[in-house]
């Protein structure tokens, strides 16, 4: 029977819950536990797939074409664990759960209510595809005592009762801010917190404490003494200096070991975290640094590209250099009076990223066209690809007004809305004009790689597997005439209906891909194509 451990937060959200959960799943892996972490989201979209980026950040897309909480990403990057469908519920999923059975008539007349239907479907979500694990780590979104969160800290209330002593326990992440004119940490606010918790049914058995300076030995005591835990639970959480120095901190604090006492298990020898010091010190010593300009549409929120952040870093990793980001804001490139060339010419690197709508979308392509004329390495992703091809259609296939129909109708439609393609159950099919949520080409599917090309060499494979996150794809009716132009299209569906990889081969690099490959790396598996391109980026800089 897997045990699970229920993770809260209070005092002020952004406290890194999700970094948490993430490192401890991953200290629990190096002693050798099978592990799996949910997010508990309380706000009442059914999913982030038409929230703002600006609102949400990014949105994780699994294998199995869930829309999802970027945390989940934290927690594949920190595990390798290949997150699913089951691992993100939002309110609003699941009062539209409810609801619809409601509809049909499933609660054979009786009252629907908070309690039990409410909760009952929280600890379904929770307990469910779990015989195989030996830790359940479960983040609550949110903060103690927000309105949203009361029917989830109410369902762990009951879970913790139902699943009986031993099988389960509650972290609370909380902070313990510094004030600099009294020259004080001030433990008030998490003790408040902790009240709060508890009067809601729920006692913290381990206390993460984030603060800007270490917590001394006596305000410890004094948590503890008034939050009710033992002094060695409560955990001190500073700053690191990279996100992935973070499961080594914790261990160091005794995190790992304090949430085994809790269960009553043995804690034994120290798990093996080798792979996690190598990773901390190619960021911390590198060999190098490079400079990669990402033209963008979200830039002003940098957890809008989370996953593409990471990843780029991942890229450095591997080639132990520092990846500088730089982010511009593509409409800068769409004023009268622009320098691009000032822009661009100091960077090693320029990627395009995913986005939706029309804004930003000549900058982008005017960057496309900078990074193709300069032979500077080039990387688009999803709406990367399609303005790349645009920008080819237009300055080298002669074909003045090509576009895209998301930006509205257009005679040249070198990008178009997919409204059919090959799912793994048959065929999908979708409409103009209809719902946004949950309707594009979604997860994960199949590519066949042309034989001589350099994404080949890259995957060191003919076939692949990438997720998807679009509803436009570029128009096979123009592959000729844009493969005339020296763009190479290496990678397709394995129908052959739809292109996947654009590539030019007489570039130094090149390459413009429909799906997410920043949603795939890890820091100890770095993704190729981000490897590859950094190691690009490695090779323009020793030319300046």
């Amino acid at each position: 029977m897997a045990r699970f451990i229920f993770i809260t937060g209070g005092v002020v959200s952004s406290l890194g819950k999700g970094l948490m959960a993430a490192s401890l799943g991953a200290l629990l892996q190096a002693r050798g536990y099978r592990v799996r972490i949910r997010k508990f989201d309380p706000y009442l979209n059914v999913d982030p797939g038409t929230m703002s980026p600006y609102q949400h950040g990014e949105v994780y897309v699994t294998d199995d074409g869930a829309e999802t909480d970027l945390d989940l990403g934290h927690y594949e990057r920190f595990t390798g664990v290949a997150s699913r469908q089951s691992d993100n519920i939002t309110s609003g999923r699941i009062y539209q759960q409810i609801i619809t059975r409601e509809r049909r008539g499933d609660y054979l007349g009786a009252t629907v209510q908070v309690i039990p239907h409410v909760t009952d479907a929280i600890k379904s979500f929770a307990l469910a595809e779990t015989d195989d694990l030996d830790f359940v780590l479960c983040e609550i979104g949110g903060t103690v005592g927000d309105i949203e969160s009361l029917p989830f800290i109410e369902a762990i209330r009951q879970l913790k009762n139902e699943l009986g002593r031993g099988n389960s326990i509650s972290i609370h992440v909380t902070l313990v801010p510094f004030i600099a004119a009294a020259g004080e940490l001030k433990t008030k606010p998490t003790q408040h917190s902790v009240r709060e918790l508890a009067s809601l049914g729920v006692q913290p058995d381990v206390l993460v404490c984030r603060s800007e300076r270490p917590l001394p030995e006596g305000e410890k005591a004094k948590i503890a003494l008034f939050c009710n835990v033992p002094k060695e639970a409560v955990i001190s959480a500073l700053d690191a200096k990279s996100i992935y120095a973070v499961p080594l901190q914790y261990h160091g604090e005794g995190l790992d070991a304090e949430v085994l006492k809790a269960f009553g298990l043995p804690v034994g020898a120290a798990p093996d975290l080798g792979r996690w010091d190598d990773i901390v010190d190619r960021i911390v010593n590198p060999e190098g640094e490079v400079t990669v300009g990402v033209v963008g549409k979200y830039v002003g929120l940098p957890d809008a590209y989370k996953s593409l952040n990471e990843a780029l870093v991942h890229g450095g990793i591997a080639n132990r250099v520092k990846v500088n980001i730089r982010w511009i804001d593509a409409e800068l490139f769409e004023q009268a009076d622009s320098d691009i060339a000032a822009s661009l010419e100091p960077l090693n690197a320029i990627l395009v990223p995913g986005a939706f709508g029309e804004r930003g979308a000549e900058g982008k392509i005017a960057s496309i066209r900078f990074a193709r004329e300069r032979r500077v390495p080039y990387f688009g992703i999803c709406f990367g690809m399609q303005m790349a091809c645009v920008e080819a259609a237009r300055n080298l296939a002669g074909i003045a007004g090509a576009s895209s129909t998301e930006f509205g109708p257009t005679p040249e439609p070198v990008v178009g809305l997919i409204t059919e393609w090959m799912g793994s159950d048959g065929l999908e099919k979708r409409e103009q004009g209809g719902d946004l949520g949950g309707t594009m080409r979604l997860g994960a599917y199949q590519a066949k790689l042309a034989g001589n090309s350099h994404v080949a060499g890259i995957y060191g494979a003919g076939e692949i597997s990438e997720r998807h996150r679009h509803r436009y794809e570029v128009n096979t009716a123009y592959k000729e005439r844009l493969e005339e132009t020296g763009l190479a299209f290496t990678g397709m569906s394995p129908d052959g209906a739809l292109p996947e990889i654009v590539e030019r081969p007489e570039h130094p690099w090149f390459v413009g891909v429909q799906f997410h490959p920043e949603l795939k790396s890890k820091p100890f598996a770095p993704h190729p194509l981000f490897a590859s391109f950094i190691e690009a980026a490695v090779r323009q800089s020793r030319l300046v």
